[in-house]
C-alpha cells in the first residue's frame, strides 16, 4: 500500500518543488533554487506559511514589486543558462496582475519562471472577496487569467488532488528548451491551505533530462550543401547558442570555415569580440561591418535566433538576389522563419556536426572574403576608439564616452545588464564583449526597470563576479525599490545611473519619425503648455541613497573613471551617478547601419512629419518578403 503524507496544498507544493533537479551533459542542480514573495491575504496563510514550514529546504526572499522579482528570477536562470530558475508568489489582486509584464519578458525571451499567483476561492463561500474581479458572463474567471496569454502553461488548482499532474506538466514546460517561458500555477486561496493525503513518491528526487537533440539526416545533408555552395555566408548568432552553451562549438565551426558571425542583442558574446570571425552585431542597431555582409549575404546560416525586425531591419537588410537561409534551431517554429531550410536541433549539436563534416570535405570561404571582412572590422574598431576617447577628462561625458570608461575598467568576470532606452544600441554597436555571459541585454521585451532586478537575479547566481546595472534616468525611475532589496541581502550590485534628462531613445526616434520629441523630456511645461521648460530637479542619486546604497557622483570623465574603480571594488551594493552631456547629444555613437519600421503619420500638416513620411515610403520599398 502507497504510504502518504498529510499536508496542505502549499505545503505539499513547496516540498515537491524542493525535490526537484535538471541534468545536462552530466551537471545536476536544482530547478528551483529560492522562491520570492510579497504576502498579502491571498497568500500568507498559504504559501507563505508553507515558506516557514520548509524554510530548510525552500530559501525564500523578500521582494518589494511583484514584476520585480520576476525579473530578479529571469536574470537568475539567464545566468544558469536555463538550467535553474525561481519561483515568485504573490497575493490576488494587484500581487497577480503586475506579474504579467515579467511573465510576457520571460516568455518572449524563452526562460524559464514559474509564478504563484494566489486566486480566489474556489469554493466562494462569500461573493465577491476582496480584490475580485467580478465577471458577470464567466464565473470561474479571474484577474489571474490575464497571464494566461503570456505563460508558456497556465493551471488553475481549484481542488486538491489537480496539483499532482499539474505541478509535473509544469515542470516538463520549465525545462523543455522549445517551451520554455513563464508558468502560472493559480492558487486559490482556501485550496493552499487546505489539506490532503499525499503519495510520499510525489516528494521523492525527480530528474528532468534537458535535451541535446541533434539534425535530421535529411536536413543535415541539405545543410551542408548549402554552405558548401555560398560564395559569402554569414553567421547570425541568437541567444540560442548561449542558452546551449554553444559558444565553443561556434568559435570551431567559424575558425575552422572562416565564415563570419554577427550576433543579435541576445547572441552578443557567443564569440569574443577580438576573435578573427566576429564582426559584431547585425541590424538596426549592428555595426556597419556585420551589416554590410548582411546585404551581400547570399547565405544566412541563423544559429538559435527568432530574426526579430531589429535583426532584420525590418525586412530591408538581407537583399541579395538569391539570398538562402539556413536556420539551426531547437524549435521547429523559428528554424523555418524566412523561408529557410530547417536544421532543427540542439546549437551545440548541430555546430559540431556541421564543423566535422565541413572539415571532412575540407571547405573554407575564399582568403578574399576573410581579407575583406577583416579589414572592415579593423575599420570599425577604430571608430568604437574614436566614441570612447576622452581627450578632455575634465568636461562632462557622453554616454558612449560613459561605455568606454566602464569598458576600459571591466575584464571578462564583469556581467553588463541593461534592457532599455539608448543604452542597447550603444551597448550593441560598441561594446566589446569579454565572455559568454559578460553581455546581458534583454532586448525581447526591452523592459525598462528590469535592469536592477535582473542584476540581482545574476550576482545571486554569480556571487564572485562584478554584475553591473546600466539605467538611464526613465528606466530608474520605473522600478528603483529592488535596492533596497540589494541592501538587505548585501547582493553587492553596482549600479550605473545615466542620466540625460528623459527618455533618450524615444526623443531620439520621436525625431526621426516626425514627432519632434513631443513628451520625451524631462522638464517643467513653459509657458505654451509643452514640456520645454527648466530641466526637472529631480535628484536621482539621492534618491538611491534614501534607499540605502552608496552613491557616487562623477561630474567630468576624470570623476568617472575614479567612481567606477572604486564601484567595482566595493563589497557592498554601490551606485555610480553621472550625468552625461544634453540630451541633443546624448550618445555620441555611429548612427544606425540599417532602418527599423516604425510607421510615420500617412498624413500631417507639420512639415517635420511631411518630411520623415516622405523617408519612411523610401525604406518601405526596398522591404523583400522571403519565399
Amino acid at each position: 500500500m502507497t504510504s502518504t503524507t498529510r499536508l496542505t496544498v502549499a505545503q505539499a507544493l513547496v516540498r515537491f518543488l524542493a525535490a526537484q533537479y535538471t541534468e545536462r551533459d552530466g551537471v545536476r542542480r536544482r530547478l528551483i533554487g529560492a522562491t520570492w514573495g510579497v504576502f498579502g491575504h491571498g497568500n500568507v496563510a498559504g504559501v507563505g506559511q508553507a515558506l516557514l514550514e520548509y524554510g530548510d529546504v525552500m530559501p525564500y526572499h523578500q521582494g518589494r514589486n511583484e514584476q520585480a522579482m520576476v525579473h530578479a528570477a529571469v536574470g537568475w536562470a539567464r545566468q544558469c543558462n536555463r538550467l535553474s530558475t525561481h519561483a515568485v508568489t504573490t497575493s490576488i489582486g494587484p500581487g497577480a496582475t503586475n506579474l504579467v509584464t515579467g511573465a510576457a519578458l520571460a516568455t518572449v525571451n524563452r526562460l524559464p519562471v514559474l509564478l504563484l499567483p494566489g486566486d480566489v476561492f474556489a469554493t466562494r463561500p462569500a461573493d465577491p472577496v476582496l480584490q475580485q474581479l467580478e465577471v458577470p458572463h464567466a464565473g470561474d474567471t479571474s484577474v489571474n487569467d490575464c497571464l494566461r496569454p503570456v505563460s508558456k502553461y497556465f493551471d488553475r488548482i481549484t481542488r486538491p488532488e489537480a496539483l499532482i499532474p499539474a505541478v509535473l506538466q509544469a515542470m516538463r514546460v520549465l525545462t523543455d528548451p522549445v517551451e520554455t517561458g513563464a508558468v502560472t500555477l493559480a492558487l486559490p486561496q482556501d485550496v493552499q491551505a487546505e489539506a490532503h493525503d499525499w503519495p510520499e513518491d510525489l516528494f521523492a528526487e525527480r530528474t528532468w533530462t534537458v535535451r541535446r537533440p541533434g539534425p535530421d539526416p535529411v536536413e543535415f545533408a541539405e545543410a551542408v550543401q548549402a554552405i558548401r555552395a555560398a560564395r559569402r555566408p554569414l553567421v547570425v548568432a541568437g541567444g540560442g547558442v548561449h542558452h546551449s552553451r554553444a559558444e565553443d562549438a561556434l568559435a570551431e565551426f567559424a575558425g575552422t570555415t572562416g565564415i563570419p558571425v554577427a550576433s543579435t542583442q541576445a547572441g552578443k558574446g557567443s564569440l569574443r569580440w577580438d576573435h578573427p570571425q566576429d564582426v559584431g552585431g547585425i541590424g538596426h542597431t549592428g555595426t556597419a561591418t556585420a551589416d554590410e555582409l548582411a546585404r551581400t549575404a547570399d547565405l544566412v546560416i541563423g544559429v538559435g535566433t527568432r530574426y526579430t525586425d531589429f535583426t532584420t531591419a525590418s525586412g530591408t537588410l538581407f537583399i541579395r538576389d538569391g539570398v538562402r537561409f539556413l536556420n539551426l534551431n531547437i524549435a521547429p517554429f523559428d528554424g523555418h522563419k524566412l523561408s529557410g531550410l530547417p536544421l532543427v536541433a540542439d546549437a551545440r549539436s548541430g555546430l559540431e556536426e556541421l564543423t566535422e563534416a565541413l572539415e571532412m570535405h575540407g571547405h573554407r570561404v575564399e582568403p578574399a572574403y576573410v581579407a575583406e571582412y577583416t579589414e572592415d572590422k579593423e575599420r570599425w574598431e577604430q571608430r568604437v576608439d574614436a566614441c570612447f576617447d576622452a581627450d578632455e577628462p575634465d568636461i562632462r561625458p557622453t554616454q558612449t564616452q560613459v561605455i568606454g570608461a566602464l569598458d576600459a575598467l571591466v575584464d571578462e568576470s564583469d556581467v553588463i545588464v541593461n534592457a532599455a532606452g539608448s543604452l542597447p544600441g550603444d551597448l550593441h554597436r560598441l561594446w566589446r564583449s569579454r565572455s559568454r555571459d559578460q553581455y546581458h541585454v534583454e532586448y525581447g521585451y526591452s523592459c525598462m526597470g528590469y535592469e536592477i532586478p535582473a542584476a540581482i537575479g545574476v550576482k545571486m547566481a554569480a556571487p564572485d563576479r562584478a554584475v553591473w546595472a546600466l539605467v538611464g534616468d526613465g528606466t530608474y525611475l520605473m522600478m528603483p525599490t529592488e535596492i533596497v532589496t540589494a541592501v538587505q541581502e548585501g547582493i553587492a550590485i553596482k549600479v550605473l545611473i545615466v542620466q540625460n534628462h528623459g527618455y533618450a531613445s524615444i526623443g531620439g526616434l520621436s525625431e526621426s519619425v516626425g514627432g519632434e520629441r513631443f513628451g520625451t523630456d524631462y522638464r517643467y511645461r513653459s509657458e505654451d503648455g509643452a514640456y520645454t521648460g527648466a530641466p526637472l530637479p529631480v535628484d536621482l542619486a539621492a534618491n538611491a541613497a534614501s534607499l540605502g546604497m552608496r552613491v557616487l557622483r562623477a561630474k567630468t570623465v576624470r570623476d568617472l573613471r575614479r567612481a567606477l574603480a572604486e564601484a567595482r571594488a566595493a563589497d557592498t551594493p554601490t551606485c555610480v551617478y553621472v550625468e552625461t552631456q544634453t540630451a541633443d547629444t546624448v550618445s555620441g555613437a555611429p548612427g544606425t547601419q540599417a532602418w527599423w519600421d516604425v510607421p510615420v503619420a500617412e498624413t500631417a500638416t507639420r512639415s517635420s512629419a511631411v518630411k520623415a513620411r516622405e523617408e519612411y515610403d523610401r525604406h518601405v520599398s526596398t522591404r523583400r518578403r522571403h519565399l
